[in-house]
């Protein structure tokens, strides 16, 4: 096995070839990283004394940089190189940090100065396409549809343009193409993993993100989505650890400094169940739709009424609450307890650890353009995944449902934190809406 620091210090070219060999050496062997690591800090000493070599060193250290997950420090350093190789990494991560007049000048810098012009054309392409230019992009693909015998970096990019165009059967074909001609294409694993994630495959998605982690550079949507689909399965340690790698590649990320903050206080959380059951069962049964048990019309519409969805809902208002709502008495009442006592719950039991239950009260007349505001669906919102995935999981269709909850009812949802709370509350904000109590 080659030694990277040999590779990345000793040698004294870099070439295509010595980064496959270096991107090999990462995904056969984790204990390269630190490997690696320790080149790039020779590296950065021998450029204090380094004199007219500078620019090679430049280069190798801004690959080695690429590849350790710093992609901004990266490009500094790429872009204090010279040759086709520097170029076109300093194009390549332009591109993903969504520069992309920059991109596509890297890139022409790259083809001028020698790099192989098909490849420097598939990264134009999706350069294009991330500026909505399907069309040149198309054109760009078009001019080398010999590759798709062989390339899995050609029917990437032609599977995230077919997606783009609204072709989802087409691309995720083409990206299964890409993963079969490279399967550790991290971009095509990185976009299966996610079209997964999004149809609610959570073992495929966790799979495919898994195997995409292993295939370098990790992108910190790799790292970001696979710690939340950690926290849905309630394997908080390994969900923390994904978010302190997006943090320690970007000190300044508060998002993931809260993701980190959300995962530790999860670990630590202890919570007593008067039924023995650990907190994701006693999640699963909270989340048990009660349209699942045989109830009477009444008292099945009075729920409806009250916007109670879940057995967890009802763990969150009162005897007297349902009392009082209209055509609600004492025969529906004893339904509902039979309901919850054949699953260890009871009437009120979430409010001794808080809140009012003030969520299910009628809500009064609206005007026309509110009630137009309201009925839009959650999606509108345009949410991010984690908190996407809490609107989800509390049975939340509309934005009427969600400003009927309180800070405190969605802060009770799992994995639902102060970033995803302060999110939802921007999001509002934009349409002159609140979360009720705000």
């Amino acid at each position: 096995m080659i030694d990277l620091k040999v590779l990345m210090v000793e040698k004294e070219d870099c070439d295509a070839g010595t980064v496959q060999q270096l991107r090999n050496g990462l995904i056969t062997d984790k204990a390269q990283y630190k490997v690696l690591r320790d080149a790039a800090d020779t590296l950065k000493k021998r450029l204090e004394t380094a004199g007219p070599a500078a620019g090679k060193i430049h280069l190798k250290l801004g690959i080695s940089l690429y590849f350790l997950g710093h992609p901004k420090e990266a490009v500094d350093h790429l872009g204090k190189a010279d040759g086709a190789l520097a170029a076109f990494y300093q194009g390549r991560i332009q591109a993903s940090r969504d520069k992309h007049q920059d991109a596509l000048a890297a890139f022409e810098k790259a083809e001028k100065a020698g790099y192989n012009a098909s490849q420097v054309n598939l990264q134009r392409a999706g350069v294009q396409r991330q500026l909505g230019k399907f069309a040149e992009a198309n054109a760009l693909l078009e001019k080398h549809k010999d590759l798709a015998s062989h390339s899995a970096e050609y029917h990437f990019q032609l599977g995230q343009l077919r997606l783009q165009e609204g072709h989802k059967l087409e691309g995720i074909d083409s990206l299964e193409k890409a993963v079969k001609f490279d399967p550790n294409h991290s971009g095509a694993l990185f976009q299966l993993a996610m079209l997964n994630d999004q149809a609610g495959n959570d073992e495929e998605a966790l799979s495919l993100y898994e195997k995409c982690r292993t295939n370098p550079p990790v992108h910190v949507g790799t790292l970001t989505n696979l710690g939340i689909l950690y926290e849905d399965m309630g394997r908080y340690d390994k969900a923390h650890d994904c978010f302190k790698l997006v943090l320690h590649s970007n000190p300044t990320d508060e998002r993931a400094r809260l993701y980190v903050k959300d995962a530790l206080a999860s670990q630590t959380m202890v919570v007593a169940h008067d039924d023995g059951l650990s907190d994701p069962q006693m999640a699963q049964v909270f989340e048990i739709s009660v349209n699942d048990f045989e109830l009477s019309v009444r008292a099945r519409n009075c729920l409806k009424r009250l916007n109670i969805k879940t057995l967890g809902d009802l763990t969150r208002v009162t005897e007297d609450q349902l009392l009082t709502s209209k055509n609600f008495g004492e025969t529906s009442l004893v339904e509902i307890n039979e309901m919850l006592a054949a699953k260890g719950l009871r009437l009120g039991q979430s409010l001794e650890a808080g809140g009012d239950g003030a969520s299910y009260r009628p809500v009064g007349e609206l005007s026309e353009e509110d009630q137009l505001k309201l009925a839009a669906p959650v999606s509108d919102l345009q949410l991010s995944v984690r908190a996407r995935k809490c609107m989800n999981r509390l049975g939340l269709a509309n934005i009427a449902e969600l400003v009927s909850k309180s800070a405190e009812d969605l802060m009770e949802a799992r994995n639902f934190g102060v970033t995803s709370l302060n999110e939802v509350r921007e999001k509002l904000r934009e349409r002159g809406l609140s979360l009720r109590g705000e």
